[in-house]
């Protein structure tokens, strides 16, 4: 069914979709046991002091079996003594850190004392009498089944913040300029929200659904309106707004948590650039809908759309269009594109210096079935070739050819290549060289009732195909040795999908994420990742057996409605900000050190691949400093100049009261570019501003290279925003040719 298949479509339409543990042909995430660090709250601690607490100290600790005996009165001394020894700690808070305040007492299991920091380091606290050990608090929530991609981004913590799901979001519009939104889907139910009057077509209209506009100059001829036919546009709204814990099922399979959208009060407008069967948007389409969103009075637009600069072509005034957008207040949300990895390849209008522009990241879950060999179940992933409707089970035939360079010496099954009489059996064969139709089409030639493919690594992807042949599944590498050790035993290849959580899976760059920088300007882009690749999210009631229904989907289009529906909330949160101050709140707050090479699986801050980091609803409504711009490249310098090339960027004070704000440059290159900041140091009224300079410095001998380092704005000595800083050197590392693609689906 449509939920575990990826969409066909046309190449100039660039929309590149996966599925399930689906990914780009590029490498695939491999397992890593490492687990993820704690969730930790910066401004606070607990600090314990030198005293046993009442638990263990051998005055006060209880018989076995028994409890503390409050009431004796060698126990109530100790207990004086204890509190005698916190307030002794709070008396040097208030010489040595009177911004910090003791805000909990314990006594009983530890001997310690919760802090509010206020700006105070733990270097310090740590330094006052009696402390034997102080640790920034962790944050911790109930084990309930949330939205994983919505945790990724700290979505819940952001709801908290705002007052809750019914507040996030809450009088924000957002412009879904995509392929249309079924209003009939639960994400979507109107019920609670205020009467309005819609705008445009009102059948496809509700209460939270205010718009739908139609686009495109065979609108009126093929008869098309505002229905989503694609799918495309219903999963992206739902990732931004989907009212909360909407149940989900997926082909039978119940999805254990409920699903909601990052800004699930915020209200929606369908901007159908994709209507019907149109596959690709020329950019007055693209022009029109942006424009008629703002004057329809939208907040933000989401646009999982892009293509390649044409030169001389309309890619210039799409990016000119979301620039002055965002200029005049309506933050402006764009994927990257589909074309990672490798550097160079950020699609337009993503590449627009002011567009909130999204790389993607994975979400550690998967919609997967299980062939069964020797009483042993492998995950697999079903491919887009014959439907698998019920069980499968025949003996396995291993198709052999050495000299056809997968790793495990399988039968690549491509047109030429050797096959054995496959008849009645399930073949096994390796992933490379041809299409994945041209394998199953020859499998399916040679008489087999299903196909095993064995990918070249240990990851999964749904394979592509014209929904014929025979049932194809894909397993992993090692799976697929293990399998073949079987050959000639039956095996069963099983119709139920399982819903799996696979945490080492999480938080690595997808391969297909499109990075930078950009042509001409040579920006940073993308700006920010959000989780994109293995995303739940609503589908047209048309798009399975028994609606509603739901998929999961893969692209920076997944990606980008993350970055929409947290500049909602920021926006619902923070009303007077400017787009400018919205967009650099979830830019300049995300998370660093979290993300994983999509083709190393080590953790990289490289700007050109991750921006500042990962999407952080939570920190972007708390920001306190805006920066503009966002990031600064400092462009080309010609090899052996040693020039100087100075920057300006503007700090601006979006919090409510008065703060002392300090920068300072980290993660200077060893050699070759050197960067300095000046006019650092400033104290900011509420909504004030001040300007700081950035300087990159070329050393004579520099190679010719990328060089990054990072802008840190401090608070009271901790770091709350960070604009990411490039250089490049030489034209040894000149863009290459530009891929010629019109504006399509990303």
């Amino acid at each position: 069914m449509r939920s575990n298949r990826a969409l066909a479509v046309t190449a100039t339409a660039a929309l590149a979709l996966s599925l399930g543990m689906a990914a780009s042909s590029a490498a695939q995430p491999e397992a890593n046991t490492r687990q993820s660090a704690p969730e930790v709250d910066s401004s606070y601690a607990l600090v314990r002091l030198a005293s046993e607490p009442l638990a263990t100290n051998p005055r006060t600790a209880p018989a076995k079996g028994k409890k503390i005996g409050f009431a004796n009165q060698s126990v109530k001394a100790e207990r004086d003594r204890i509190r005698a020894e916190q307030a002794a700690f709070k008396d040097w808070l208030r010489v040595n850190a009177p911004q910090a305040r003791v805000t909990k007492q314990f006594d009983v299991a530890v001997n310690a004392v919760g802090v509010q920091l206020n700006g105070t380091s733990l270097s310090t606290v740590r330094s006052a009498p009696g402390v034997t050990y102080a640790e920034l608090q962790g944050v911790f929530t109930p084990l309930a089944h949330e939205d994983p991609d919505l945790e990724l981004v700290d979505a819940f913590e952001g709801w908290t913040a705002v007052g809750g799901a019914a507040e996030a979001g809450k009088g924000v519009k957002v412009a879904i300029i995509d392929s249309g939104i079924d209003v009939t889907h639960p994400c979507f139910d109107d019920t609670g929200y205020p009467a309005v009057t819609p705008i445009g077509d009102a059948k496809y209209t509700n209460n939270k659904v205010i718009v739908s506009r139609t686009y495109g100059n065979k609108v009126a001829k093929n008869g098309f309106d505002g229905r989503d036919l694609n799918g495309h546009g219903t999963h992206v709204a739902g990732t931004v707004a989907c009212n909360p814990h909407t149940t989900a099922v997926v082909d039978s399979t119940v999805i254990p948590y409920a699903p909601s959208g990052v800004a699930p009060a915020a209200t929606l407008g369908s901007y159908n650039v994709f209507p019907g069967t149109a596959g690709s948007a020329r950019s007055e389409d693209i022009l029109e809908a942006m424009q008629d969103a703002y004057v329809d009075g939208f907040d933000v637009a989401n646009m999982s759309l892009g293509g390649a600069r044409n030169d001389g072509g309309g890619a210039f005034l799409l990016d000119n269009a979301v620039d002055n957008l965002d200029k005049a207040n309506m933050v402006v949300a764009v994927a990257a594109g589909n074309e990672g990895p490798g550097y160079w390849t950020v699609h337009y209008p993503g590449a627009a210096p002011r567009a909130l522009t999204a790389g993607a990241s994975t979400v550690g879950h998967a919609l997967v079935n299980t062939v069964t060999v020797a009483g042993t179940d492998y995950d697999v992933v079903v491919g887009d070739f014959g439907k698998l409707t019920e069980d499968i089970t025949a003996p396995l035939a291993v198709a052999k050819d050495a000299a056809s360079g997968h790793p495990l010496g399988l039968s690549l099954a491509c047109n030429g290549s050797p096959l054995p009489d496959l008849t009645g059996k399930i073949a096994v064969i390796g992933r490379n060289v041809c299409t994945f139709q041209e394998k199953i089409d020859n499998v399916t030639a040679a008489g087999a009732v299903a196909a095993i493919v064995v990918n070249r690594e240990d990851a999964l992807l749904t394979m592509a195909g014209d929904q014929t042949g025979v049932v194809s599944v894909m397993v992993t590498k090692s799976d697929g040795a293990q399998i073949m050790e079987h050959d000639g035993q039956d095996a069963t290849i099983n119709a139920n999908m399982l819903y799996k959580s696979i945490p080492e899976a999480t938080n690595r760059m997808a391969s297909f994420s499109s990075q930078g920088p950009t042509h001409g300007d040579l920006l940073i882009k993308p700006d920010v990742v959000a989780p994109g690749a293995d995303v739940l999210s609503a589908q047209p009631a048309w798009a399975c057996g028994t609606p509603p229904c739901w998929a999961i989907f893969g692209g920076t289009s997944m990606a980008t409605p993350h970055l929409a529906g947290i500049a909602a909330v920021v926006r619902g949160d923070h009303p007077t900000w400017s787009a400018a101050e919205v967009r650099s709140a979830v830019v300049n707050t995300a998370k660093q050190g979290v993300l994983r090479d999509a083709l190393t699986n080590l953790v990289t801050n490289d700007a050109l691949k991750v921006g500042a980091g990962l999407a952080d609803t939570d920190a972007a409504v708390a920001s306190q400093v805006a920066l503009d711009p966002v990031s600064v490249s400092f462009g080309a310098i010609a090899s052996g100049s040693g020039r100087s090339v100075s920057k300006s960027v503007v700090l601006t004070n979006t919090s409510s009261t008065s703060i002392s704000v300090d920068v300072a440059i980290t993660n200077n290159p060893a050699a070759g570019v050197s960067y300095s900041v000046s006019g650092g140091a400033a104290s900011l009224a509420a909504g004030a501003s001040t300007t700081v300079t950035v300087t990159a410095t070329s050393a004579k001998g520099a190679a010719d290279d990328f060089y990054q380092a990072q802008l840190d704005v401090s608070v009271g000595g901790t770091v709350i925003s960070h604009g990411m800083l490039f250089t490049i050197v030489g034209s040894g590392v000149a863009a290459p040719g530009q891929h010629q693609v019109p504006p399509g689906l990303s």
